[in-house]
C-alpha cells in the first residue's frame, strides 16, 4: 500500500510540474461608459494569489498563467466588481470594462422613515421596505401619508386615493414596476389597484418634472420599485401575518426570492386580506368589509451589459360601501346630514352586500435592456393591462345581481428609451411611447351607462438633459410632447343634449337620431406640451437648494368629458362637459435640504398656477325615477395653489429620536375669487421614538396627528324643496367638519429563530384615545364618523 501511494504522489507531482504555466495575461482597464482609462484597478485570477494593479495608463500584466479556463476578477474603489471568464492556451491580451459611475440616484438614509434622493432638481422622497411592511394590511394611499405634503381623498377607509399637494386622480401617475397604471383612475372612489407587499420601496416625485413618465402628471409621480436582484446564488423570503380588532381583520403576505450568480432571478409574492365591518368609536359601520387577493411574479436576467424582465401581477378586490351612504333621494341626504350617526346600523358581519365594488386588475410586462460601450443604455418595453370594474347598486329582485356599472378597460403600451451617459458630467435620455386603450361599457346593466365606449390612442416623445457643471452646480432640463386621441360612441338624451347647447355647438357629432336619444361619435384630439428646467446648488456638505420650473398640460379625462348619469357608488348624478379644454400648469418650486449624521431638514415650497383647472362641484339636484339626487358637474376655472411641506428628523442619542411632518396649501379660484373645493387643510404629524438594541431590538414610537379645520372652502350649498314634508330646506354639503387630534403608538421587537431566521413582532394602536372625528376629504363624512380605536398585531418572519 505504501508503494502504491508513493507512485501516485510521484505521478501527480509530475503532472503538476509539467503543466504549462508560461503564458501571460495583459490588457487595459477602461470605463464602460466613455472609454476613459482606470488606474489602480485590481485584476486577479479568481481563487489564486496572482494579481496585478493597473498603471496610470490602465495597463497591467499577469505572468506565469497556466493553461485552462480561468476567471478574471476586476475591481476598483467606487466601481461595480466585474468578472470575465477566458480560455488560456496562449498569451491573452484584451480590454476589461468597469462601470465607473452608478446610474442610480444617490440615497441618503438617516434614522427616520423617509429618505431623500438628492441628485435631481425636483424633490423625490422614498419609503423603504421597512416602512412599507408596517402597511402590509393597508393601502398605497395610507402608506404615502408618511410623506409631508401627501394626503388622501377617501371613500371610507378602504378606498384611499393619494393626493400630492392638492392634486389627485388623473393628475398623478402611478408606476408599478415600470408600468403606468391604467385602472379607471378618474373616479374619486377608484383607489389604485396596488399590492404594497410586492414593492421593495415607493418613491414620490412632487410636481410634473419627471417628464419621462408623462406630461399630464401635474400633481406628481408615485413609483413602486421592485427588489433589485443581486448576482449571487441565494434563496430567501419573508412572511407577514397580521390581525386587527377594528374590522376583525386578518392578512397574510408572503414572498420568495431566488437569485443566481449568472444573473437570473425570480421573485414571487402573494397576499390575502379580509376585513369585516369597521367600527367608529361607538357603532359599527355597516357593510364596510373588504376582501382582497393579489399575486405577482417578477423574473428575469440582469447583468451590467444586458438583461430582460417579465412581470405578471393580478389583484382582485371586493369592497363594501357604507350602507348608510346609499341614499334613495335628496330627503335621505338631508336626513343623513342632520343625524349624528348613520341612519342604518347593524351588528358586525363579514358579509359584503350591495352597494359594493368588485375590481380586478391584470398586468403583463416584458422589458429588455442593452448597454452599448461608450454610448449608453437602450430599454424596450411592452405591457398589457386589463381592468374590470363592477359597481353594484341597491336593487331589487334579480337585478341585485347585475352591476349598475360594468366597465372593461384594456391597455397596450410600448415604450423605447435611450440613456446617453458616456460622459460623467452629462446624461441625456430620450424616448417614445405608443399606447392604445379600449373601454367597453356593458349595456346589459339596465341603467344608463355612466362612461361610454371609447378608444384612446396616445403617442409621446421626450428628451431630458442633466449636466453637472461643477461639484456645486447641477442643471437639468426636459421637453415632452404628447398627442391624445379619443374616439367615442355615446348615447345622449335629446333633452340633455339640447339643454347643454350641444345642438348648436356640436351638431356634426350626431350620427343617428332615435327620437328621445341621440347616438353621437365625438372624435377629440389633444396636443400636450411639457417643459422642465431645474438646478441644484450645493451650499456645503450639509446644505443644498433645489430649484425647478415645470410647464405641463393635462387633457380632460373620459369622465370629465362624458360622465352622464347616476354614479351609484357615489350616490350622485355626475355630468361631464364636451367644452372642457386641457389644463395648463405652471409650477415653480424651491426646496432646502440640510442633512448631517444626526438630523435632517427638508422644506419644500411651491406655487402652481393652473389655467383651465378642472373640478367637480355640486349644482342643486336632478329628478330621476328613484327620486331627486344631488347633481355634480365638471367645470373649469383658473386656479392658484401655493404651499409648503416640512420634514424634520432628529436623533438625540442612540436611543431617542424625533420627527415632524407638516404641510399647508392655499388654493384659490382666481377667476371667481373663491377657494377651490376639496383641498387638504393644515396638517402636522409629530412622533417621538425610543429604541434599544439590547432589548431584542425594541422600538416604540408615539405619534401625534393633528388635522386642522378647512376654513377656506367654497359655498356650494343649495335649497331644496322636500315633497314629503312640503318644506324647503338648506342642503349643507360644503361646510367642513371640525379639526381633530389623534394619537397612535407603534411597538416592535425582534427575535432570532434558528440560525438564519428572524421574527419581528409589532403591536400598534391607532386612534389610541378612541376619538370621534370626521375627515373633510372623506366622501362618507356626511354619513358617519371615521374609525375608532384599532389594535394591530403583526408578525414578520424572515427566512
Amino acid at each position: 500500500m505504501k508503494k502504491i501511494l508513493l507512485v501516485f504522489f510521484y505521478l501527480s507531482s509530475f503532472w503538476i510540474f509539467s503543466q504549462n504555466c508560461t503564458y501571460k495575461i495583459s490588457g487595459t482597464v477602461v470605463d464602460f461608459h466613455d472609454g476613459t482609462i482606470i488606474d489602480n484597478a485590481t485584476i486577479q485570477i479568481k481563487s489564486t494569489n496572482k494579481f496585478a494593479i493597473s498603471d496610470r495608463k490602465g495597463n497591467f500584466v499577469i505572468n506565469n498563467v497556466c493553461v485552462g479556463k480561468i476567471t478574471i476578477v476586476i475591481s476598483h474603489i467606487g466601481c461595480k466588481t466585474s468578472e470575465k471568464t477566458i480560455n488560456i492556451d496562449s498569451d491573452y491580451q484584451g480590454k476589461f470594462l468597469l462601470e465607473h459611475h452608478s446610474e442610480e440616484l444617490e440615497e441618503v438614509s438617516v434614522f427616520g422613515k423617509t429618505n431623500t434622493k438628492k441628485v435631481e432638481s425636483i424633490s423625490e422622497t422614498l419609503l423603504s421596505k421597512k416602512v412599507l411592511d408596517n402597511y402590509s394590511a393597508a393601502s398605497l394611499g395610507d402608506a404615502l401619508k408618511e410623506i409631508a405634503g401627501v394626503s388622501s381623498i377617501n371613500t371610507g377607509n378602504a378606498i384611499v386615493k393619494p393626493m400630492i399637494n392638492g392634486m389627485h386622480s388623473s393628475r398623478i401617475i402611478v408606476m408599478n414596476n415600470g408600468v403606468r397604471l391604467q385602472d379607471q383612475e378618474w373616479g374619486i372612489e377608484h383607489a389604485p389597484n396596488i399590492d404594497l407587499n410586492s414593492a421593495e420601496s415607493v418613491s414620490v416625485i412632487k410636481g410634473a418634472g419627471a417628464l419621462a413618465f408623462g406630461s399630464d402628471a401635474i400633481g406628481g409621480v408615485v413609483l413602486l420599485n421592485p427588489k433589485n436582484p443581486v448576482r449571487i446564488d441565494s434563496l430567501f423570503g419573508n412572511t407577514i401575518t397580521g390581525f386587527q380588532t377594528n374590522g376583525n381583520g386578518y392578512n397574510l403576505a408572503t414572498s420568495l426570492h431566488k437569485t443566481f450568480k449568472k444573473g437570473y432571478y425570480v421573485d414571487v409574492n402573494a397576499t390575502y386580506k379580509r376585513f369585516g365591518d369597521f367600527k367608529a368609536p361607538d357603532y359599527y359601520l355597516t357593510n364596510t368589509g373588504s376582501e382582497s387577493y393579489a399575486f405577482a411574479i417578477n423574473a428575469g436576467f440582469k447583468t451590467f451589459e444586458t438583461g430582460w424582465n417579465v412581470f405578471i401581477s393580478s389583484i382582485s378586490n371586493e369592497i363594501g360601501i357604507l350602507r348608510a351612504s346609499h341614499i334613495g333621494g335628496i330627503q335621505d341626504l338631508v336626513n343623513a346630514l342632520n343625524s349624528q350617526q348613520p341612519l342604518i346600523q347593524n351588528d358586525f358581519s363579514y358579509t359584503i352586500d350591495n352597494p359594493k365594488q368588485e375590481v380586478s386588475h391584470w398586468i403583463a410586462k416584458v422589458n429588455y435592456f442593452k448597454r452599448f460601450e461608450k454610448l449608453g443604455k437602450l430599454t424596450l418595453q411592452y405591457d398589457f393591462q386589463e381592468n374590470q370594474r363592477l359597481e353594484y347598486d341597491r336593487r331589487i329582485g334579480d337585478n341585485r345581481f347585475i352591476p349598475a356599472v360594468d366597465l372593461n378597460l384594456q391597455t397596450h403600451s410600448a415604450t423605447a428609451d435611450f440613456l446617453f451617459d458616456a460622459k460623467d458630467s452629462w446624461a441625456i435620455q430620450s424616448g417614445g411611447l405608443f399606447r392604445f386603450q379600449k373601454n367597453v361599457a356593458n349595456p346589459a346593466t339596465g341603467v344608463r351607462r355612466l362612461i361610454p365606449d371609447y378608444q384612446k390612442t396616445d403617442v409621446g416623445v421626450y428628451t431630458t438633459i442633466k449636466h453637472e457643471f461643477s461639484e456645486n452646480w447641477l442643471f437639468d432640463a426636459g421637453l415632452r410632447y404628447d398627442f391624445n386621441f379619443y374616439g367615442v360612441k355615446k348615447f345622449y338624451q335629446t333633452s340633455r343634449w339640447n339643454a347643454l347647447g350641444y345642438d348648436v355647438l356640436f351638431p356634426d357629432l350626431v350620427i343617428q337620431d332615435l327620437g328621445t336619444q341621440l347616438l353621437t361619435n365625438p372624435e377629440l384630439n389633444f396636443h400636450n406640451f411639457a417643459i422642465s428646467l431645474g438646478a441644484k446648488r450645493t451650499l456645503s456638505d450639509e446644505n443644498s437648494l433645489l430649484f425647478n420650473y415645470t410647464m405641463a398640460t393635462r387633457p380632460p379625462n373620459i369622465a370629465e368629458l362624458f360622465s352622464d348619469g347616476l354614479h351609484h357608488s357615489a350616490a350622485r348624478i355626475e355630468l361631464g362637459s364636451l367644452t372642457l379644454n386641457s389644463e395648463n400648469s405652471n409650477r415653480f418650486s424651491v426646496s432646502f435640504l440640510r442633512e448631517n449624521s444626526s438630523s435632517k431638514w427638508q422644506i419644500d415650497t411651491y406655487v402652481n398656477a393652473i389655467q383651465d383647472y378642472i373640478f367637480i362641484a355640486p349644482n342643486g339636484t336632478e329628478q330621476t325615477i328613484r327620486g331627486a339626487f344631488p347633481k355634480w358637474e365638471y367645470r373649469q376655472t383658473d386656479a392658484v395653489l401655493l404651499g409648503f411641506d416640512i420634514n424634520f428628523q432628529k436623533e438625540f442619542s442612540e436611543n431617542w429620536g424625533y420627527s415632524l411632518n407638516s404641510s399647508y396649501i392655499y388654493a384659490q379660484d382666481s377667476e371667481n375669487k373663491i377657494p377651490i373645493i376639496d383641498m387638504p387643510p393644515f396638517q402636522m404629524r409629530n412622533s417621538i421614538s425610543y429604541k434599544n438594541t439590547d432589548w431584542h431590538g425594541f422600538s416604540s414610537t408615539l405619534i401625534s396627528e393633528f388635522v386642522g379645520r378647512q376654513n377656506r372652502f367654497p359655498d356650494f350649498n343649495f335649497n331644496q324643496f322636500i315633497a314629503e314634508t312640503n318644506t324647503t330646506v338648506l342642503v349643507d354639503i360644503s361646510t367642513p367638519p371640525n379639526a381633530y387630534h389623534l394619537f397612535h403608538i407603534n411597538n416592535t421587537m425582534n427575535f432570532d429563530w434558528g440560525k438564519h431566521s428572524k421574527i419581528q413582532v409589532s403591536l400598534n394602536i391607532n386612534n389610541l384615545l378612541n376619538t370621534f372625528y370626521r375627515n373633510y376629504l372623506n366622501r362618507l363624512r356626511f354619513f358617519a364618523d371615521d374609525l375608532g380605536r384599532n389594535f394591530q398585531l403583526q408578525i414578520k418572519i424572515n427566512y
